[in-house]
């Protein structure tokens, strides 16, 4: 369980910064008169840095699970050299 742990600080270390970056940009937005109120787009900005959170975990995963697949392969064909020899 202690090797997820990295893999879940990712996300939320990137959401910290982009909420800044989305912040400024909608504060950037509704002064220049914006039709659309911030509070719409907050909820909206929220949902999608929550969304992209979870394809980054989906991420992480896939590639963890690419790379022990990877690792088994370079085994086999070890297995397979030795058997051949």
């Amino acid at each position: 369980s202690t090797a997820n742990a990295p893999e879940d600080d990712a996300p939320n270390r990137y959401t910290r910064t982009e909420r800044t970056t989305y912040s400024r940009y909608s504060r950037d937005a509704n002064s220049s008169g914006s039709s659309i109120p911030s509070s719409t787009l907050e909820k909206r900005i929220e949902e999608l840095e929550r969304e992209l959170a979870k394809e980054r975990q989906e991420n992480a995963r896939l590639m963890k699970m690419t790379q022990d697949k990877e690792e088994i392969i370079g085994k086999l064909k070890e297995e397979i050299d030795l058997l051949n020899r």
